[in-house]
C-alpha cells in the first residue's frame, strides 16, 4: 500500500511539473525523441517539435515573440509584394487583367488614381511597399528580442501584460483591447474618406472618380435596415450595399460599437452566464477566433463577387453579374446593328431573346442573364426608364 501511495504522489508531482498534463493536453509522438528544438522538447513540454506555438502555452512572453515575428513576415509579405506589383504594373492595361492583388485596395482607397479609374501615379503604391517593409524589420527584430532574449514569462516583470489563459477577467480585458483597436481601424477609414482624400467612387458622375464623402449616412433605419435584409435573391442582406455614403456611415456605426464594447469589456467582468457557458482556453479562443475569420472570410466573397461599390469593376474586374449583364448587352448592340428588332426577338424557348419582362414587370436583359434581372451598375443605369430599361435609350 505504501508503495502505491508513493507511486502515485510521483505521479502527482510529475503531473504538476509538466503544465501540458497539468492541463489534460495530449502528448505527441516523436518520430525521433532526442529531438530539441529551442530548448523544449517533448518531455518538458508535452508537444511535439511540430506543434509550434503549442509549446508556448505558459510561456507568455516567447509566445509574444513568435506573435510578434508572425506579423513582420505578414507585414513583409504585404511590402515586398507591394513593390512587386508596382515594378510590373502596366499603366494601359486594367489592374485585374494583370492579376494584381494589392494595388487594388490601394487605389479604391484613392490613391494615385483619377477619373475614371485611370492610375495617373504609382509612387503612392511604392511608398506604400517601402513603408510596410521598413516596419516587417522593426516587428522582425521584436520578434527575435522576445523570443531569444526577451522574458519567458510576462507576469512577473509587466504584469500588465502577463495573462493566465483561464483568467476570464483578462481575458475580456484584452477582447476590449482588441475591440478598441478594430475600432479605430474602422475609424481611420471614415477619416480618409471625409477629410483626407477621399476615396473611390465608381458612382461618381462621369463615370467614377476620387470623391470626398462629406455626407456619410448615420441613420439606424438605413444601417441596420441592411443586416435585416434577406441574404437571398435580389435584397442581398449587406452585400446589397450601393453607395459610398452608407459605407463610410456603416462604418462610422461600426467603429463607434466597437469602441465602446471594448471599453465596456475592459471595465467589466463576465456576467455568470457567460463564464459557464465558454470554454476558457487558450485553444478555445483560437477556435473562436478561426470561426470569426471564417464568417469574414466567406461575407469577403460575397462582397467582392457581387458588389461593384466596395469593390469597384475598374480595378478588381466585373463582378460575375456584371459580366453577365454586359456581355448581353454587347450581344444587343451588336445584333441590332446588324438589323435585329432586339424589343420584340424570340429566343429558341419562346422567351425574349434581348429583352423580357422581370418578375417585378420591368424591362430587362432577355436569356441567361436574366437571373442577373436586379444587377446595378453605373454603366447600366442611365439605360433605366421608369419601367426599367428604355428602349429609345437603347
Amino acid at each position: 500500500m505504501k508503495v502505491f501511495v508513493h507511486g502515485w504522489l510521483h505521479k502527482i508531482n510529475l503531473t504538476r511539473r509538466l503544465y501540458s498534463l497539468r492541463r489534460y493536453y495530449h502528448v505527441e509522438t516523436l518520430f525521433n525523441g532526442t529531438l530539441v528544438t529551442g530548448g523544449r522538447d517533448q518531455e518538458t513540454t508535452g508537444f511535439a517539435w511540430w506543434s509550434g506555438n503549442a509549446r508556448l502555452i505558459n510561456l507568455s512572453g516567447k509566445l509574444l515573440g513568435a506573435h510578434v515575428a508572425h506579423a513582420g513576415l505578414i507585414v513583409f509579405w504585404a511590402g515586398a509584394m507591394n513593390l512587386f506589383e508596382v515594378a510590373h504594373f502596366i499603366p494601359e492595361k486594367p489592374m485585374y487583367e494583370q492579376g494584381l492583388i494589392l494595388l487594388p485596395h490601394l487605389a479604391t482607397l484613392g490613391y494615385g488614381v483619377g477619373p475614371g479609374g485611370e492610375v495617373i501615379d504609382t509612387f503612392p503604391y511604392f511608398v506604400s511597399g517601402v513603408v510596410h517593409l521598413i516596419s516587417s524589420a522593426v516587428l522582425g527584430f521584436g520578434g527575435i528580442y522576445h523570443s531569444v532574449l526577451g522574458p519567458e514569462t510576462l507576469e512577473e516583470s509587466f504584469p500588465f501584460f502577463g495573462y493566465v489563459w483561464k483568467d476570464k477577467n483578462k481575458m475580456t480585458t484584452i477582447l476590449g483591447i482588441h475591440l478598441i483597436l478594430l475600432g479605430l481601424g474602422a475609424w481611420l477609414l471614415v477619416l480618409k474618406a471625409s477629410y483626407f482624400g477621399g476615396v473611390y467612387d465608381t458612382w461618381a458622375p462621369g463615370g467614377g472618380d476620387i470623391r470626398i464623402i462629406t455626407d456619410a449616412t448615420i441613420s439606424p433605419v438605413v444601417i441596420f435596415g441592411y443586416l435585416l435584409k434577406s441574404p437571398f435573391g435580389g435584397d442581398g442582406w449587406i452585400v446589397s450595399v450601393d453607395n459610398m455614403e452608407d459605407i463610410i456611415g456603416g462604418h462610422i456605426w461600426i467603429g463607434t460599437l466597437e469602441i465602446l464594447g471594448g471599453i465596456w469589456h475592459i471595465t467589466t467582468k463576465p456576467w455568470p452566464w457567460a463564464r459557464r457557458a465558454f470554454v476558457w482556453s487558450g485553444e478555445a479562443y483560437l477556435s473562436y477566433s478561426l470561426g470569426a475569420i471564417s464568417v469574414m472570410g466567406f461575407i469577403a466573397c460575397c462582397m467582392s463577387w457581387f458588389n461593384n461599390t466596395a469593390y469597384p469593376s475598374e480595378f478588381y474586374g466585373p463582378t460575375g453579374p456584371e459580366a453577365s449583364q454586359s456581355q448581353a448587352f454587347t450581344f444587343l448592340v451588336r445584333d441590332q446593328r446588324l438589323g435585329a428588332n432586339v424589343a420584340s426577338a424570340q429566343g429558341p424557348t419562346g422567351l425574349g431573346k434581348y429583352l423580357m419582362r422581370s418578375p417585378t414587370g420591368e424591362i430587362i436583359f432577355g436569356g441567361e442573364t436574366m437571373r442577373f434581372w436586379d444587377f446595378r451598375g453605373p454603366w447600366l443605369e442611365p439605360l433605366r426608364g421608369p419601367n426599367g430599361l428604355d428602349l429609345n435609350k437603347l
